[in-house]
Order: structure tokens, then C-alpha cells, then sequence
């Protein structure tokens, strides 16, 4: 017997104490409806309706289910209810992993996003390079992350990207700094402080690819995998880097000047496993994270733009790091 199928048929004949009538606003024939009830009854060993010529009306053994019966429909239903959201990416946890020193200002827009859109879901965010959350991802080991390209997506979905032009960062006492923008061969020869290559193989390989393409060899790599120390080696003479936006207002001693012909364009977008086992809420967050960059960066753009003449610019995102 299906249980809350006969408690539901029973609570529309409790409520209208009349057959027919219950018939009809539950659309199906009286007899079906009528036979219903007496299986209910007899599942639970007790008459449910006092039925007689001058009509129907609740047995003490109704009136006590009644109650009972409206409960454990209202429980089914938000059981109903709760399955819905958890399969619309609306409750549980989700592991998201997001570059490097990316900003507190872009992590805490972030949560705040996914929390006005789904407040019963947990973000566990982790700080994570592309090429350790593109393993992440493959293993199980996050559900989705914000990656940089170029990637290898075989086994992933992509959301949309957001594209975000590099400029160089020099020292402020280079010659190069007093010019308005920079063609990348006119650095051939200087060492060039890049990330890791282990934290995005793809994009590392890509910045060299087009240094090379455009004439700019540089004459030793050094890495540094925090902000702060690629700053100290630039502000030190030891190289120069790329970024998306000015990184004078962090140290006044570098200069950040665009690179002519806008050479170098990092993207970057979400990334899910493909296939049924993917988190429900992989693609939302994906676009969420998408739309916080995109306003992060108009943000840092309308709040002064690109300085050329070694005033204070607006803080940038991050660093390029992997």
C-alpha cells in the first residue's frame, strides 16, 4: 500500500466529510475513493468515518489520525522540498579552489554572491594553483575551481572567461618607465620574474611563447611564487614582470606601464568535471566568480585607469600567479 497516497485521499475526505464531494476536488470516481479508504482502514485496524444515512463524520480513531496525518504529509513534503534544493546546487558543500593571492576584497564578493544566491550552501573555498585544481578536479578532490588558460579540458566543463590584458612592472628608475607603453622586445635582455611554471604550465609556457614571438628573450628566469617577493626583485633591479593593472600603489618604487599592441591577455574562467557525478552548483559558481572579476575589474578601471606619469594607481586584482 502506498501510505501517504491513502492519508492524502483521507485528509481530502476528512476535510470535506463528504464522498463525492472529495471525489471530485481530488479529480477521480467516488467507488475508487470509497475502496481507498476502506484499505486504509483496514491497513490500520480501525474505522476511520462514522458513516450513515444522515452522512459522514470523523471516527474517534480520525480525528485522533488527522493530525497525525497532516504532519507526516507536511514532512514528506518538505523532505520533497529539501531534495529539490540539494539537487539545484542549494545546500551541502561545495570545494571551490581559486588562484593564488587572489584579493580579500574579490574573496569576500565572492562568498557574499554565492551566499544571496544559495544561503544553505557551504563554500569551502582552497587556495590552489591551476595545474594542483586541475588534479583536484580530475580525482574528485574539488568540485569546481577558477583556472587559467590555457588548460587541457577533456575531462572538464568550462564557464565564461574573463580576459584581462597584462602590462609590465619595472623599476621606477628605468628608462623604460618614462615611456607611455612598452613593446616586449624593447625588454630583450632583461631577466624576467615569472611564477612557477608547476602552479600553470600552460599559461607559463604561453607568456614565453609570445616573449619569444615578439623579440623579447629574456636573459635569466627567476621565480617567485609570492606578490611581495616578486615586487622586492623587480624594486631590487633583479627583473622585470607582467601584471593586469598598476602594483605602484603596493610599492612606489616600481612602475607599471602597458605593453604596446596588448601582447599578453590572461584568461581565466571556472572549471567542473564533466559527467552526471558533477556538483550541482559547479556551473552557478562559475558564473558568479565570473561576474565578481568582471565587476573587480570595470571597478579598479573607473577609479582612475592606467597611470602613465607615476601618480598612484588603483590596486589591481592580483599578481599574476598560477
Amino acid at each position: 500500500m502506498d501510505l501517504l497516497r491513502h492519508l492524502r485521499l483521507f485528509v481530502t475526505v476528512a476535510d470535506e466529510l463528504h464522498f463525492s464531494r472529495a471525489a471530485e476536488r481530488l479529480g477521480m470516481a467516488q467507488p475508487p475513493l470509497s475502496q481507498a479508504i476502506r484499505r486504509l482502514e483496514k491497513e490500520l485496524g480501525a474505522e476511520l468515518f462514522d458513516r450513515s444515512q444522515r452522512g459522514v463524520r470523523l471516527s474517534v480513531a480520525g480525528a485522533a489520525l488527522l493530525e497525525e496525518a497532516h504532519e507526516l504529509l507536511g514532512r514528506e513534503e518538505r523532505l520533497r522540498a529539501l531534495a529539490r534544493r540539494a539537487a539545484d546546487g542549494g545546500l551541502g558543500t561545495l570545494r571551490a579552489g581559486v588562484p593564488p593571492d587572489t584579493t580579500a576584497a574579490v574573496l569576500s564578493a565572492l562568498l557574499s554572491a554565492c551566499e544571496a544566491h544559495a544561503p544553505g550552501l557551504s563554500v569551502d573555498l582552497q587556495e590552489v594553483t591551476t595545474e594542483e585544481q586541475l588534479r583536484l578536479l580530475t580525482s574528485g578532490g574539488l568540485d569546481v575551481g577558477l583556472v587559467h588558460h590555457p588548460v587541457d579540458a577533456t575531462e572538464l566543463r568550462l564557464g565564461p572567461e574573463i580576459s584581462l590584458e597584462l602590462g609590465v612592472v619595472l623599476p621606477r628608475t628605468s628608462r623604460l618607465a618614462r615611456l607611455p607603453e612598452v613593446k616586449l622586445g624593447e625588454l630583450s635582455g632583461q631577466d624576467l620574474v615569472l611564477f612557477p611554471r608547476a602552479h600553470a604550465p600552460g599559461w607559463y609556457d604561453r607568456v614565453l611563447d609570445v616573449c619569444r614571438a615578439q623579440g623579447f628573450v629574456p636573459g635569466r628566469l627567476r621565480h617567485a611564487s609570492n606578490p611581495e617577493f616578486l615586487l622586492a626583485l623587480v624594486t631590487a633591479g633583479r627583473g622585470i614582470a607582467f601584471d593586469q593593472g598598476p602594483v605602484a600603489r603596493k610599492e612606489p618604487r616600481v612602475a607599471w606601464r602597458p605593453l604596446a599592441e596588448r601582447p599578453l591577455t590572461l584568461r581565466i574562467s571556472g572549471a567542473w568535471p564533466a559527467g552526471r557525478g558533477a556538483h550541482p552548483a559547479a556551473r552557478r559558481f562559475a558564473e558568479l566568480a565570473h561576474g565578481v572579476l568582471a565587476r573587480d575589474h570595470t571597478a579598479h578601471a573607473r577609479r582612475g585607469g592606467i597611470s602613465h606619469d607615476g601618480d598612484e594607481p588603483p590596486r589591481p586584482w592580483s599578481v599574476v600567479y598560477g
